[in-house]
C-alpha cells in the first residue's frame, strides 16, 4: 500500500481506509477469536504486512503520525508499537514508549511490541531499571510486558539473580501474567540451567505459576528427557 510522506488527519483517514482495503477476513475471524480481550476493534491485517508499513512509515514524517495515530483499531496499536520499535533516538523513544504503555491491553500487542523494542540493547541498565520499577504494577499487562522485555533481552548471565528476585516481588492473579512468568523461568532454565533449579527450589512463586513454569520447561526441545523426568517430580 502506498505511504503518505505528508502525514495530516485527512491522510490518516485515508491511510486507515487502504489499511481495511487489504484486510483477510479469515485472519480477523481468527484473531476475533485468538485475542478477546482487545478494546480495538480488529480490521484482519496480518503481522508481518504491519510490520512493513511501519518501517515504512518510519522513513515519512513518523513524529507527526505518532501525533495523529487513534486507538479504534487494534492494528493502529500494533503499527504503532511497530514504528517505536524503530526508533534509534532514545530520548524521542521513551516519550512514545511512556505514552504506549497504557494502550497495551492484549498479549498480542505485549509480545510483539517487546519483540520490536531493539532500543533496550543500547542501554540495558536503564530500561531494566525503567521496565522492573517504572511501570504500573497496577496494570496486568504492564507487569506482562515488563516480563517480556525481560524474556527478550535479558536473560543473561548478568541479569539471572535480578531476574528471579523481579518475578518473585510480582503478586498478581492474571492469567497473563502468569504465564508469562512461567515463560520467562523455561527462558532461563535452557540457558541457565543451575540457577534456574536453585530458584525453583527457593521462590516465591504460587503454585499455578509454579507448575506452569515446570510444564513450560518440559515443553521444551532443549531439555533431556531424564531432565524432564526430573523436572516432574518437582510439581506441587
Amino acid at each position: 500500500m502506498d505511504i503518505p510522506y505528508i502525514w495530516n488527519k485527512n491522510n490518516y483517514n485515508k491511510f486507515i481506509k487502504e489499511l481495511k482495503s487489504i484486510k483477510d477476513d479469515n485472519y480477523k475471524a481468527f484473531n476475533s477469536k485468538l485475542i478477546p480481550d482487545t478494546n480495538n476493534k480488529i480490521i484482519g491485517v496480518r503481522i508481518p504486512i504491519l510490520r512493513s508499513i511501519a518501517k515504512k512509515i518510519y522513513k515519512t514524517d513518523y513524529i507527526k503520525f505518532l501525533e495523529l495515530v487513534n486507538n479504534k483499531y487494534m492494528e493502529e496499536v500494533l503499527i504503532e508499537g511497530f514504528l517505536i520499535g524503530n526508533i534509534k533516538d532514545e530520548e524521542i523513544a521513551d516519550k512514545y514508549i511512556i505514552r504506549f504503555l497504557p494502550k497495551i491491553d492484549n498479549w498480542c500487542v505485549c509480545d510483539t511490541f517487546c519483540n520490536s523494542l531493539k532500543i533496550v540493547n543500547s542501554n540495558k541498565e536503564k530500561y531494566f531499571d525503567f521496565f522492573t520499577n517504572k511501570i504500573d504494577i497496577n496494570k496486568a499487562f504492564s507487569v506482562r510486558t515488563s516480563i517480556v522485555i525481560l524474556n527478550s533481552y535479558y536473560v543473561e548471565k548478568n541479569y539471572i539473580d535480578k531476574i528471579f528476585k523481579y518475578i518473585d516481588s510480582i503478586k498478581s492473579e492474571h492469567y497473563y501474567v502468569r504465564m508469562s512468568i512461567a515463560w520467562l523461568i523455561s527462558t532461563c532454565y535452557v540457558k541457565f540451567r543451575d540457577e534456574t533449579l536453585e530458584y525453583l527450589n527457593n521462590n516465591k512463586l504460587d503454585d499455578f505459576t509454579y507448575n506452569k513454569s515446570i510444564q513450560k520447561i518440559i515443553e521444551s526441545k532443549r531439555v533431556s528427557k531424564k531432565e524432564k523426568d526430573d523436572l516432574r517430580k518437582m510439581k506441587h
